[in-house]
């Protein structure tokens, strides 16, 4: 990762902010969230996606802000103690403990909106761009309702295809439209975005299930975040349905597969390549 990429994101997430006059309460806490730290997997993804599909990555940067607007409502609204009940986020207090759950809930609507109006300022595809990250949302919210709440379609009853259901929606769609998002910016070809699209389905999927491995192996000090809650609080991980080692072997299996769908992209996609052997093997 180039580090003016790392820089360009940085800028943009906090122009997002800044650009808008926001309610100054809502405005503190979503510097909170937005800008406290964070992985930034998605608009990483967004902008290397976009440079593998043969783009300019200026041209995907409203889209990387705009998935990772939507990814820190979505941990604001995931920590509340209507759904998971989370006090610890990137080792320090969570929004609505920080502020009030009242805050919470408002600065998470409003980076959902902050995130549509972003996307629509793409300079490519933009309506298509604008329609993948909303899409992505809702899926997202498809995925957090049937891990929240359990309630499945008849058809759904094994319980592996339940819980790869919500990492696919939950935790993969945001995931697979950063890498769609690059491909539309870089208006890329029809072969070359379904690529990309594959590629962020698996990563999407073993991303989740590395979360898993870790949920479970993991102190709460060395992840930033409560370690061992899913297992007790009775949620579907891998580990749990299948076990660490099966775990540990899908992980291995859908690496493969993401670095398969970048054999027909040169090295213009390396830095895919290497960000799924680190995303494979991180520790936090």
């Amino acid at each position: 990762m180039e580090p003016s990429f790392l820089e360009n994101i940085e800028e943009g997430l906090r122009a997002a902010i800044e650009s808008r006059d926001l309610a100054p309460a809502i405005e503190e806490a979503a510097r909170y969230a937005l800008l406290g730290g964070g992985k930034r997997l998605r608009p990483i993804l967004t902008l290397q996606s976009c440079v593998a599909a043969g783009g300019s990555p200026a041209d995907a940067i409203p889209a990387a802000v705009a998935l990772e607007c939507i990814h820190a409502f979505s941990l604001v609204h995931d920590d509340l103690p209507a759904l998971d009940d989370d006090d610890l986020r990137r080792g320090r207090a969570t929004v609505h403990r920080a502020f009030s759950e009242s805050v919470a809930i408002l600065v998470g609507d409003s980076l959902q909106c902050i995130a549509a109006e972003v996307a629509l300022e793409s300079p490519r595809n933009t309506n298509l761009i604008a329609k993948e990250v909303l899409e992505a949302t809702r899926l997202m919210i498809d995925g957090q309702s049937y891990d929240t709440g359990g309630v499945f379609r008849a058809d759904v009853t094994d319980e592996e295809t339940r819980l790869r259901l919500i990492h696919r929606l939950k935790t993969g769609a945001l995931i697979r439209a950063a890498c769609r998002c690059g491909a539309l910016a870089a208006e890329a070809e029809e072969e070359v975005t379904a690529r990309l699209d594959r590629f962020g389905t698996a990563v999407g999927l073993m991303f989740q299930i590395v979360d898993d491995v870790l949920d479970e192996t993991q102190t709460t000090e060395h992840l930033g975040k409560t370690g061992g809650k899913d297992q007790a609080s009775g949620k579907r991980t891998f580990p749990g349905i299948v076990g660490l080692e099966a775990s540990r072997a899908e992980i291995t299996r859908l690496a493969g597969a993401a670095r398969n769908e970048l054999n027909s992209i040169g090295s213009e996609a390396d830095p895919l390549r290497e960000l799924v052997e680190f995303l494979a093997l991180r520790t936090n």
